[in-house]
């Protein structure tokens, strides 16, 4: 359960995290669905209310972590607890966490959630067509044509989320209707003060 904000204070120059310490905000989704972009807006957001935020998105850190993949389900594993760690630790330290990562089984997500005190999931919902047509990466070109044989959406089953906190509908919007969509559920739902508040 998804404690409420309480007693949102100005310290020091920052915000006084209260009830927003050990924060997790993991954004999933199809490949190209949205979610690189959305979780950058997102801690542009989150900073600008003076909140400390990172990002941690798996491509990225697949490359420090994973340079040579071979996306075994072993090393999907170790990737994702590897990838949750190293969030925990800024969580504890005060930092907000947007994860931007796949994590295509439920059972990735459940096990994140798990480990912080408060979990918010985002499902950025888009049709495996529209990703298609997005595809900055050619990931599902590849995927079609046997260069790659393990793309969530394509080879690999990609497990919705059940019961996420938030659904975002990217098939036709632009990043910035996403954004204030995902805002807009987060302050409604006492997950991020609301900036008449934030002065």
């Amino acid at each position: 359960m998804v404690r409420s904000i309480e007693d949102q204070r100005l310290s020091g120059g920052k915000r006084d995290l209260g009830g927003l310490k050990g924060t997790a905000v993991w954004l999933t989704g199809l490949p190209a669905s949205g979610k690189t972009t959305l979780a950058s807006l997102l801690a542009q957001e989150i900073r600008r209310r003076g909140f400390p935020v990172q990002v941690l998105d798996s491509d990225e850190l697949r490359q420090v972590l994973t340079p040579q993949p071979d996306y075994s389900q072993r090393e999907r594993e170790w990737f994702y607890n590897s990838m949750v760690f190293i969030g925990r630790l800024l969580a504890d330290h005060g930092v907000i966490v947007v994860f931007a990562a796949t994590a295509h089984r439920r059972a990735f997500r459940k096990n994140a959630r798990l480990k912080f005190p408060r979990f918010i999931e985002i499902y950025v919902k888009c049709p495996v067509e529209v990703c298609m047509q997005r595809d900055s990466k050619g990931l599902y070109q590849k995927a079609l044509s046997g260069e790659i044989n393990d793309l969530p959406g394509v080879q690999q089953i990609y497990e919705e989320p059940r019961s996420p906190e938030i659904v975002v509908n990217n098939k036709n919007k632009p990043p910035g209707d996403c954004l204030r969509e995902l805002i807009s559920g987060l302050e409604a739902s006492g997950l991020l003060p609301e900036q008449e508040n934030c002065a």
